[in-house]
């Protein structure tokens, strides 16, 4: 009795989790090389290293000099790592990317070198002193990504 009972509960999550999945709406990532989802990866620990810098930029987290720099260092080694998975043949869903990457590739890679330039900028303020200087560098980053996001990615839908 406590098998059968096991093997309907086993049954029932994985009905339920195929079933989210399936709700997902996005395709998988079907490429051999995965690029799609290398870059998502590669973003995502962006937006990690990135957020508690910018909570402390906002005053909602206290500034530690020494934990702010290694953030600022990590995003920096992190900077250059996504775009060579933007590969001409990585344009397929479930990309986010606009087909301006493609179209548009010189003013896709100045946006790439404007990021990099940036996160350069704030690991240079990290080493500093100047909170107000540091607080600045956040934004500067933050900027050039949005930037890069308005011409570049597409809006998801809600």
């Amino acid at each position: 009795m406590i098998s059968k009972r096991w093997g309907m509960q086993v049954g029932l999550v994985v009905a339920v989790a195929l079933g989210v999945s399936a709700c997902s709406g996005e395709p998988p990532d079907t490429h051999p090389d995965q690029p799609v989802t290398k870059r998502r990866a590669v973003f995502k620990e962006m937006v990690q290293t990135l957020e508690p810098m910018g909570m402390v930029a906002r005053g909602r987290k206290d500034y530690q000099a020494a934990e702010f720099l290694a953030s600022a260092v990590a995003l920096e080694q992190l900077a250059s790592k996504p775009w060579a998975y933007f590969t001409a043949d990585s344009n397929y869903p479930p990309t986010k990317a606009k087909p301006a990457v493609w179209d548009k590739p010189g003013e896709f890679k100045e946006a790439q070198q404007s990021f990099e330039v940036q996160v350069a900028a704030l690991v240079q303020a990290a080493k500093g002193t100047d909170l107000d200087a540091i607080k600045a560098s956040v934004s500067q980053v933050q900027q050039s990504c949005k930037a890069c996001h308005d011409s570049f990615r597409k809006v998801e839908a809600n």
